[in-house]
């Protein structure tokens, strides 16, 4: 269940890379330099929250915390409770693709 809208999450995430380019004390044009996203793209990103999934990896790589969005998306590791349940997990096969839409 979502608790937080998109709305602020994107809000959110604009907010805190503005802040760490400022942290490094970079202008719009230097991240946009440094990062090799067009300085249109990073204004358009800072003020309407609209960018590529590549381009914003690009400005991650600089202003930091690429490594942690990779380690927060990894799939969730099974909590066994008992050897049957891991015996259990061992059967069943890993999966390619979900069967719903």
């Amino acid at each position: 269940m979502l608790f937080i809208s998109f709305s602020k999450v994107q809000k959110k995430l604009i907010d805190n890379i503005r802040e760490r380019r400022l942290q490094m004390n970079l202008t719009q044009e230097g991240l946009a330099e440094r990062s090799g996203v067009p300085l249109p793209t990073l204004r358009k990103f800072e003020q309407k929250g609209l960018i590529s999934l590549d381009s914003f990896l690009k400005l991650l790589s600089v202003v930091g915390g690429l490594e942690e969005m990779v380690d927060v998306l990894k799939p969730k590791e099974h909590n066994f409770k008992s050897i049957n349940d891991v015996l259990k997990s061992e059967e069943k096969p890993i999966k390619k693709r979900g069967n719903r839409k």
